[in-house]
């Protein structure tokens, strides 16, 4: 499922089965080891994953570790993101020669748990539209499909400027192609104001599910190299 929503250099693997049997590095179980069995599942089969994408770009195997963030720390050249949510895993990874980040993120396609939750993750443009689909189109969790788009911006983003706020990224969804576009707020330098840029990103709803994804692609080189990336000339899908 999550493949449809990647080209390469970037690739996925996902799995609606739990691999509870399968074995851990010793730095994972180290995290592993005082989990319960259902979160140690989850933790388990996701990384499965995401080896069985390094597998696929022609590299060993390696353990993923977390940062202080609960973010996962990928091996040296590598770039990637990992979702799970009821009874769905995935995983995608790319050389970060190529890629900045990718954000994934899966959610079930259902309405938010809570009506009062939407107003505090979204814009009033958001909610607009998420109106309109929900009485045109009502086999998608519209509500739900912007939470997760936004999910995918801000784990997107994360490595590269750090926690971003739900109402930092303004999203527009294509109901027609699997698209989405993001207009997000990015923390200037120290004094200095906040600056803005456009992100693209794919969604699918199917087999009970909504599952986005966004990639940051790597931009050319210059003659003058920069000293951080800057997202404003990322080519946020392709």
């Amino acid at each position: 499922m999550i493949e449809e929503l990647l080209s390469e250099p970037v690739v996925g693997a996902d799995s609606f089965d739990s691999a509870q049997d399968t074995a851990l590095f010793p730095e994972e179980e180290t995290w592993a080891a005082p989990m319960a069995t259902a979160r140690r599942a989850k933790f388990t089969t996701i990384r499965d994953c995401a080896r069985q994408a390094m597998v696929q770009l022609g590299l060993p195997p390696a353990p993923i570790l977390r940062g202080r963030s609960g973010e996962p720390v990928w091996p040296s050249g590598l770039t990637g993101s990992m979702t799970h949510t009821r009874g769905y895993h995935a995983a995608a990874v790319a050389s970060s020669r190529n890629i900045l980040a990718i954000g994934l993120d899966a959610e079930p396609n259902q309405p938010l748990r809570n009506p009062e939750m939407l107003p505090l993750v979204s814009l009033a443009a958001e909610r607009a539209w998420v109106e309109t689909l929900l009485e045109r189109r009502p086999e998608v969790a519209w509500d739900r499909l912007l939470f997760s788009a936004k999910e995918s911006v801000y784990k997107a983003c994360f490595p590269l400027v750090g926690p971003l706020g739900f109402d930092d990224a303004l999203i527009t969804v294509d109901p027609r192609d699997g698209t989405f576009r993001a207009r997000v707020r990015l923390p200037g330098p120290a004094g200095q104001e906040s600056r803005s840029t456009r992100l693209t990103g794919r969604w699918l709803a199917r087999d009970g599910l909504i599952v986005t994804a966004v990639v940051l692609r790597r931009p050319r080189p210059r003659r003058r190299l920069r000293p951080s990336p800057d997202l404003s000339r990322v080519a946020g899908f392709g």
